[in-house]
């Protein structure tokens, strides 16, 4: 039987939820974040806001340049989780495989579902209305096969979006699709397919095994298959995200310690960039080292919750550092985050600061 898998994405969530309690918001460029005044940082911008070019994550110091009436509001993440709760139960309500990501984003497997509905779509659609009668809240929905299509449906035609991806046009969907479309990859492995002639999904399905293994390590298979619009992962209740790696093997083993450090890097801040795009922060950084015998080493460092590129970038460097890279020839190199938590479930309003101010980092 054909899976129908929906991603539900709230539209500018925590910006939108500002609008909705402020009428006279609404209609403004919003940014819901720090001062910029003091390294504060852009944690969400309504789409008044996102037409100058302002978006989650870059200085609010910036932001307020690219947009000088832009309405600052400091955060509540009370009330967002209040309303996540209300958007959560909805989702419950129509079926028990909710795979929530985030407060304002979740999968669900509604090949059967409480209004015995047969198509996904008209489900998707009732969701969205549930939504807006319940909140006052626009989401974009996408419905597809699996949740790799279904995530990239999702963000098709937002804000307020609904797009649909049939078995049957799946395969001319996929042929449009850029290699940045596919899960795991990011600006830092983008770049390394692209440096290999790797430009699109049809491009990577083509690929030669080698070639690929050697741009993305063990990812590639997983990559090959998503570019074919394979996906078989089941949505699974109640199961965040523990660890995010990235790691590869190289054609020829690496002897030079510059360079060792400077694909660490790339790694690191790979991950680091996962951990914004998710609103995750890690305790807990590791590398991996594989040297030309096989013999395979990993180094772990904890400390308090993080996303701050710079810091995981510094921590996998000090953690390198305990190894023989350079002295020994390495056939394979990883860096990962473990020990996820997310942003709002950090009680401390004194700690979630910080780690705005520092994500700011990131874009500058």
């Amino acid at each position: 039987m054909t899976r129908r898998i929906i991603h539900v994405d709230m539209d500018a969530f925590y910006a939108s939820v500002e609008q909705r309690d402020r009428p006279d918001l609404k209609g403004r460029p919003v940014a819901v974040g720090g001062r910029p005044d003091s390294r504060g940082v852009v944690a969400a911008a309504s789409y008044e806001a996102r037409t100058f070019g302002v978006r989650s994550a870059i200085p609010m110091s910036r932001a307020v340049r690219l947009c000088p009436d832009l309405v600052i509001i400091s955060p509540n993440f009370h009330k967002y989780r209040a309303v996540s709760q209300q958007v959560f139960e909805i989702f419950r309500s129509v079926t028990p495989l909710v795979e929530g990501l985030s407060l304002d984003e979740a999968y669900l497997d509604v090949t059967a579902n409480a209004w015995n509905e047969p198509l996904g779509m008209t489900v998707a659609r009732r969701i969205k209305s549930l939504i807006k009668d319940t909140t006052g809240l626009t989401a974009s929905a996408g419905v597809a096969p699996n949740k790799f299509l279904a995530k990239i449906a999702s963000a098709w035609r937002k804000p307020d979006g609904l797009t649909v991806i049939a078995p049957e046009r799946v395969e001319t969907f996929l042929q449009q699709l850029p290699v940045d479309a596919l899960w795991g990859v990011g600006p830092v492995t983008a770049a390394r397919l692209r440096e290999r002639g790797i430009d699109k999904l049809t491009d990577v399905r083509a690929a030669d095994p080698a070639l690929l293994h050697a741009a993305v390590g063990n990812l590639a298979d997983w990559l090959q298959r998503l570019a074919a619009g394979q996906d078989d992962r089941p949505v699974s209740p109640n199961r965040p995200a523990k660890s995010s790696s990235s790691e590869c093997t190289y054609a020829e083993d690496l002897t030079d310690l510059n360079r060792i450090r400077d694909e660490i890097l790339d790694m690191a801040r790979e991950v680091a960039d996962w951990l914004v795009r998710r609103d995750l922060l890690a305790r807990t950084v590791t590398i991996k080292v594989r040297y030309d015998d096989f013999t395979t080493i990993t180094r772990s460092h904890s400390a308090a919750a993080t996303r701050d590129a710079d810091d995981i970038l510094r921590r996998a460097l000090a953690l390198l550092d305990k190894t023989e890279a350079g002295q020994r020839p390495v056939r394979l190199l990883g860096a990962g985050v473990h020990n996820l938590v997310g942003l709002v479930d950090l009680d401390d309003e004194a700690e979630r600061w910080p780690l705005f101010q520092n994500a700011a980092k990131l874009s500058e």
